[in-house]
Order: structure tokens, then sequence, then C-alpha cells
């Protein structure tokens, strides 16, 4: 399966077989997954495995990165070309240790009763503090990289943000797209529907969509009908949306 988010995952007992583009991998606890946006994995329990996975929403990790390194970068739109650029691997097993692995369980814990109680709101900050301490003890293992190393690193992968390009003011077609499937989510839209609207090609429309809100315009349908409302990337509202 793949997901339009960054997955956390973190082995509490037992062990598994994972199969991505990093190939098939082994599992076990001290291991933490993280698996990159749009990028296929899945796995198979080796007797019986039990983790928890925090699900990222992908601008919400593109904040925390503008952040991090707001002294180096100028707006959002920096930050999204250097977290593309910097964090090149799909997939990656981060061998944390079991040491470190225990210390992560108590927050995890926290989080999948937060979850449960389904408040996010009154839980914001809470929610915020548990996420940053599971960061603190995983990123240091998170392999980054300023020039591809490897064959599994990819420059570009449709329907995300191409990472080598030169951002620009939004394109008007590409606006009037996103406001096209805004009015009307019910509609069963297709890529040429949209590529008629607007008066380009169907793999320009698909293009354009993508460099301007880094999904293509049916994921962004999507995103759409199961949100129930409007979120753009970079337009004030980032959130953070939990399952464990």
């Amino acid at each position: 399966m793949a997901y339009d988010c960054v997955r956390v995952i973190v082995v509490r007992d037992g062990s598994a077989i994972l199969f991505s583009e990093f190939g098939t991998r082994a599992v076990n606890l001290g291991d933490v997954v993280l698996i990159g946006p749009n990028v296929l994995c899945g796995g198979e329990p080796d007797g019986h495995v039990t983790a928890t996975t925090i699900y990222a929403d992908t601008d919400y990790v593109i904040d925390q990165v503008f952040w991090q390194y707001i002294g180096l970068l100028q707006d959002r739109l920096d930050a999204q070309e250097f977290a593309a650029t910097i964090y090149t691997e799909p997939a990656q097993v981060l061998r944390i240790g079991q040491d470190r692995a225990g210390l992560l369980m108590p927050w995890l814990d926290e989080l999948v009763t937060l979850d449960v109680k389904d408040e996010p709101v009154a839980n914001f900050y809470r929610i915020q503090a548990l996420w940053f301490s599971v960061s603190h003890v995983v990123a240091p293992f998170v392999k980054t990289s300023a020039v591809r190393t490897s064959p599994t690193q990819r420059a570009t992968t449709w329907p995300t943000t191409p990472r080598h390009r030169r951002f620009a003011p939004l394109r008007q077609e590409a606006r009037s797209a996103a406001d096209l499937l805004r009015a009307d989510p019910s509609r069963q839209w297709s890529v040429t529907d949209l590529a008629r609207e607007v008066h380009l090609s169907k793999s320009q429309i698909g293009r354009v969509f993508v460099e301007a809100y880094g999904k293509s315009p049916i994921a962004y349908l999507t995103m759409l009908r199961v949100g129930g409302h409007e979120r753009l990337p970079g337009d004030g509202h980032e959130a953070a949306w939990w399952r464990t």
C-alpha cells in the first residue's frame, strides 16, 4: 500500500518482513521504519509483530523542516525543495536499538490514547509534544544526502512534487483546476475533463497541477472528499492528522 503522507512505524515486539522499494528486509524490536509519501510498502509478520504507526501529513512535516532550518530557508517553498534534496531515500529502516525504542513506548501509548479520545483541538499541544519527543530520538538515525548515492533514491516521483525544479508563482491553470474540484467535489472528474476546462493537454494539466499542489488532481480530489474541507499546502492552515 502507499499513502499520501509520511509513515513512521515503530516495531514494539516480534519481527516482520517488509517489501518495498528498498527490497526485502527484516525488522525487529528496536527498528523504526520511515516511509515517504506515495511509496509502496507491504509486510507480513515473522511469527508475530506489534507495531505503532504514526501518519504525519506531508505539509506538516515540511513546515517542521522550515522552522528547524529557519536560519537557512526563505520560505516554505524553499523548505520543500530542501527536504526533497536531503531526504532522498523513499524508505528507510532505522536501527535505533532496543534501549532507544523503549524510550518511545510510553509516548506512543499516550498518542494512541489521545487518538482514541478523538479530541484533536483540546489535545493539540500534548500531541505535538509527544511527536517532538519521538522525533528527537528517531531523527538522528534518518539517512540524509545532498546527492543521489544509491539506485533507490528518486529525483522525481509522480504525483509528488518534483525534486529538481525552480519554484515559480502558481499558474492560473492550476488554480482554476483546483477551484473546479473544490466547487464540485462530488462530480466524477477525470484528468481529461479538467484539461478540457482549463485548455491544456492531459499531460500538461497533470504536470502543472503537481508542481502547484504537490499531488495529482485526482489525489487532490480524494483529499477534498475525505477531509470535507479545503486545505492547500502552505496556505497557513497546516495540520497533522494522527492515526496510531
